[in-house]
């Protein structure tokens, strides 16, 4: 058990006034209890409350027992998982989980209709929203770790090969390395495929002249690493360079704004204002970047309307992006922790 992350929590809890809340999600129990665990379609629950008691409901094949000094509450795949869940909950509000499977829900409520839900997932966004100094290191190795495996992929670009032979070798170069695998599904975009801001590698075939966009990020310790960079393969066009240029002061004038007391709104406004003034602004189509830490996607967002203020310790990325249907895209994200008196940019290394 992590006290020092429990107080937050319970803390938060107090302030947005909850008294109870079931923390579902894998990252979330891992964070209060050092327990990593994928319950897939089994339920996995941890009771918090305001006081800071827990328990940790778990299906006995998990093998948590003597893991944790967290109370562990077991039951079998042959119990009702909610009958054991149910009678130690507290009448009145009940903050759960954005992520909890609503079928867990509606059965819970069925067994204790004097129970009323909410979201409860706040407490711990907000406090895994300021990564300690454990977690800060975490992180920093993570995204070291993804620079190497990014250099090393983009020179074994060839021609001829494919996005899902450069993905492949992304995943295997990342585990030789010592991670325990990607962040999330790499995407490699080849030519005009880039122009999709999420394209789903296939077995596109690279050819001269053709923009790569290698968005990819890797696993260290549950921490995740996020990174985007965009070469050009052969000749580069004016345009391609015209674009790509902007695109890097974009990137560079969002990391420029990241410093503590800045709105993440106004990030999101200083990357996407060069875009607007180059006449690229519709091309610039998706937020300017996210939280990250234990999850690839964490709370709060880097947009347009987002009212988060840059805290020390806070951990987003900044990946504006030109896209251009038909032809090519170009997209520069990095990761910047935000410092006592700026940031630290995480992928420059």
């Amino acid at each position: 058990m992590n006290t020092s992350r429990l107080e937050k929590v319970t803390q938060n809890m107090r302030a947005q006034g909850l008294s109870q809340i079931l923390v579902t999600g894998t990252a979330n129990v891992y964070y209060l209890t050092g327990l990593w665990c994928e319950p897939f379609e089994r339920m996995l629950a941890l009771h918090v409350t305001a006081d800071g008691g827990m328990k940790l409901y778990a299906n006995r094949l998990f093998a948590l027992k003597g893991l944790s000094d967290v109370p562990l509450i077991e039951y079998d795949d042959t119990d009702d998982c909610i009958s054991v869940l149910a009678p130690d909950m507290l009448p009145g509000e009940l903050g759960i989980d954005k992520t909890w499977p609503s079928h867990f829900t509606i059965r819970l409520m069925q067994a204790r209709p004097d129970i009323r839900p909410v979201l409860g997932s706040r407490p711990l966004d907000d406090a895994r929203l300021i990564k300690d100094a454990e977690e800060m290191e975490l992180m920093r190795i993570s995204s070291r770790m993804n620079v190497e495996v990014c250099t090393r992929i983009g020179e074994a670009l060839k021609e001829g090969c494919t996005e899902k032979e450069i993905q492949s070798l992304y995943n295997q170069l990342a585990l030789e390395l010592g991670a325990s695998g990607p962040s999330f599904t790499p995407l490699i975009c080849f030519g005009p495929n880039g122009a999709q801001p999420h394209h789903d590698s296939d077995g596109t075939r690279l050819k001269a002249g053709d923009t790569v966009i290698m968005d990819v990020g890797l696993l260290w310790k549950h921490y995740c690493s996020d990174m985007t960079r965009t070469v050009h393969f052969g000749d580069v066009t004016d345009e391609q360079k015209k674009v790509h240029d902007i695109v890097t002061a974009a990137n560079r004038a969002g990391i420029a704004a990241c410093r503590p007391g800045v709105k993440l709104k106004d990030i999101d406004r200083a990357a996407r204002k060069v875009i607007e003034d180059a006449g690229y602004g519709p091309c610039f189509n998706h937020r300017t970047g996210h939280g990250i830490g234990l999850d690839e996607h964490e709370f709060p967002d880097c947009s347009a309307v987002s009212e988060a203020v840059a805290t020390p310790g806070m951990i987003f990325s900044v990946e504006p992006g030109i896209y251009l249907p038909g032809k090519f895209g170009v997209r520069v994200e990095d990761l910047v922790a935000i410092t006592e008196d700026g940031c630290e940019v995480l992928t420059w290394v």
